[in-house]
């Protein structure tokens, strides 16, 4: 009994030290993986510091698993150098989170196989080439749009109960980027989120031809302003609008809602709320399947069609920031959490109602909303681009 006692301590003691050395040696081949991130501004633009956000949550979560690689202030047109510095450093993973870098991406991405890419926003993962190595991926931010212009119909209704403003004069400005699908879809979904509380409502868009550039975004706002606009709105980059409307003079104030980041603390008196896409999960899950030699697509929570992937208020890639309870009527939390349940339980299709549009580069192709449109219903990227008739209007 005794020997047998003693060699079930031996054997225990081998089978512990085997233990730990099997241990060390899988943490000592844990993989590693550098990731490249190139972005189109800094964290002063409120864009890319959402991605900043993103990035750092992952090398939070993942510590010494990766090693993150970033390049700031990259215009659209000069991506070519940082990725190949990318490259040439060895990036297992590299992330280029601007529309326009798609192209450029993908050309690389096909002469370097052995490298995972991901362009966020973009639309030509599931074109032809399709690589195994090329993705791309967004939030449904339609959903958050819709959701923000239902806030500001609840602020414009106040103001017409409270003898503000009539119903005629429930009109909205929109500091638009570039007349792209993703603007277009954008603004468009503010708007139907306005008309489903104000039905009056109508809409003044004036693009700036650019993404990020404060003094033309604030000085558009302003145009917008003269023109009797009591409510801008944004799909540019930086607090331009929002400080438009904290400084507008008048007798009527002029609110605001913001976009990628809380405004409230720019125009603490007029921001009424944000949204923004929150990129944390998409680029965890997507360093998940790589550390783990595993598809993107298939370890991503959300929808994915292809080569892309995309996900909405459900599941937290789109998020309502800040609602300023300081300034909004005291029902809009409540009506904001009934609009966020319509929206993710499919009772509530935003591109719908008795409207019609027609699109801005041929006007033989128009939409009938009363046959609901189905955005990001195979694309991540926003794909609904018809201006609507009579209640949309686009100002040079």
């Amino acid at each position: 009994m005794k020997r047998t006692y003693t060699l079930c301590i031996i054997t225990s003691l081998i089978m512990c030290i085997l233990a730990v050395g099997v241990h060390r040696i899988t943490r000592t081949e844990e993989k590693h993986l550098k990731v490249g991130f190139i972005f189109v501004g800094d964290e002063i633009t409120p864009y890319t510091e959402n991605f900043i956000k993103a990035r750092n949550h992952v090398m939070e979560v993942y510590g010494d698993q990766i090693e993150c690689v970033t390049k700031y202030n990259v215009t659209e047109d000069q991506i070519e150098e940082p990725l190949q510095e990318l490259v040439a450093e060895k990036c297992d993973y590299i992330i280029a989170a601007s529309y326009g870098y798609g192209p450029v991406v993908k050309e690389v991405a096909e002469k370097h196989p052995e490298i995972q890419f991901c362009v966020p926003t973009g639309d030509n993962a599931n074109q032809e080439p399709v690589l195994s190595n090329y993705h791309n991926c967004y939030g449904t931010i339609y959903q958050g749009r819709y959701v923000c212009g239902v806030v500001a119909g609840v602020k414009l209704k106040e103001m017409i109960e409270n003898g503000i403003i009539t119903p005629e004069q429930a009109k909205i400005g929109y500091v638009a980027a570039f007349p792209y699908a993703e603007v277009i879809s954008g603004y468009t979904a503010f708007y139907l989120g306005v008309r489903s509380v104000v039905p009056e409502a109508t809409m003044l868009v004036k693009y700036t031809d650019t993404w990020s550039n404060y003094s033309m975004e604030k000085q558009v706002a302003t145009e917008l302003i003269e023109q009797d606009c009591v409510l801008i709105s944004q799909h540019s980059d930086t607090i331009g609008p929002a400080t438009a409307c904290e400084n507008a003079g008048g007798s009527i104030p002029v609110y605001h809602v913001g976009y990628n980041q809380s405004m409230t603390d720019v125009a603490p008196t007029r921001s009424l709320v944000s949204s923004c896409v929150d990129y944390s999960y998409y680029f965890e899950q997507s360093i998940y399947a790589l550390l783990h030699d595993k598809k993107i697509e298939d370890c991503i929570d959300g929808k994915t069609y292809g080569q892309d992937a995309m996900a909405g208020l459900d599941k937290n890639w789109v998020r309502i920031l800040d609602i300023n309870e300081a300034i909004v009527p005291k029902e809009t939390d409540q009506i904001v959490e009934d609009t966020i349940n319509e929206l993710v339980s499919g009772k509530k299709q935003v591109f719908s109602g008795n409207l019609t549009g027609v699109d801005p580069y041929d006007s033989t192709k128009r939409i009938d909303l009363n046959t609901p449109y189905i955005e990001n219903e195979t694309s991540s990227s926003p794909t609904f681009s018809y201006i609507l008739d009579d209640v949309i209007t686009i100002v040079e």
